[in-house]
């Protein structure tokens, strides 16, 4: 199986670059499943419904969020109401949404795709260990799912190693995000499963983690709060990683990291 998982959308220079680019990279890297973070598609905070329908057009089988889950809260019915949409797993019982969903891909096969957010230096959410133990054992990779991706949206390195050797073997891709700066350490773990600490974003890099520069740094010189941060608004590189899995095992056999447009050093997979 193909599949591309594209890191955090920043603002509009990320969702319109996203648009415009994954119906191409569908065909050129014949994608079965892409998935896209888009939690801070909108202003840099949260995702508006028609902002979820348009990736959806262009080609995301399904969108992950993270932390900013909430800031649109016209979303939390769309949230509610769209399995494909899904939010991290461990927020508490009942919350609106669903932390995983199961997707058709092509060659009837399946495909489990999860989001869990981290505690260290975020929210005080349910264990993001426990919560993924509990979703993975309602399924069996190479079995009822052929391939299973974990989006991490996390803070600390650390954190997001641990959760991803924790579960290798018994995934094919655990790739984190909310940092917004694409790691370079994209590899396939001794189990099979495929990681990278963080896709990165899909954004404008002259910026700070995809927002105007002059207003976040402004904050760092003065400790005060000031002006509401908005996104740098210039040309956006998409960012993320392709990952190929064996379909018997449903583990990585290939992983390699995406950087499109913008400023970042190009690097898009061949097939």
């Amino acid at each position: 199986m193909n599949i591309l998982f594209l890191g955090d959308i920043v603002g509009r220079s990320g969702r319109d670059a996203v648009c415009a680019a994954l119906p191409g990279l569908r065909v050129r890297l014949a994608l079965d499943l892409a998935v896209v973070n888009a939690e801070n598609a909108s202003h840099g905070f949260g995702l508006a419904p028609e902002m979820a329908t348009s990736l959806f057009k262009a080609g995301a089988d399904v969108i992950t969020l993270g932390n900013h889950a909430w800031d649109r809260r016209e979303i939390i019915p769309m949230i509610a109401e769209t399995p494909r949409l899904v939010r991290p797993l461990n927020f508490p019982p009942g919350t609106p949404g669903t932390g995983s969903v199961v997707v058709e891909v092509p060659g009837n096969r399946r495909a489990l795709v999860a989001n869990a957010m981290g505690r260290l230096f975020m929210d005080p959410l349910d264990c993001p260990f426990r919560t993924t133990a509990v979703e993975l054992a309602k399924h069996r990779l190479g079995g009822d799912v052929q391939a299973v991706l974990l989006d991490f949206h996390a803070e600390a390195t650390s954190e997001k190693m641990a959760y991803a050797h924790s579960f290798d073997g018994q995934v094919s891709l655990v790739v984190g995000t909310h940092t917004h700066c694409p790691s370079a350490d994209h590899q396939i773990l001794p189990g099979g499963t495929a990681f990278q600490s963080d896709a990165g974003m899909c954004g404008d890099y002259d910026s700070v983690i995809g927002m105007a520069k002059e207003g976040a740094a402004a904050r760092f010189w003065r400790r005060m709060p000031g002006e509401r941060l908005v996104p740098a608004g210039g040309a956006a590189t998409i960012c993320g990683v392709f990952v190929v899995t064996d379909d018997t095992t449903g583990l990585a056999t290939r992983i390699e990291a995406l950087r499109m447009g913008g400023r970042l050093s190009q690097t898009v997979p061949e097939i």
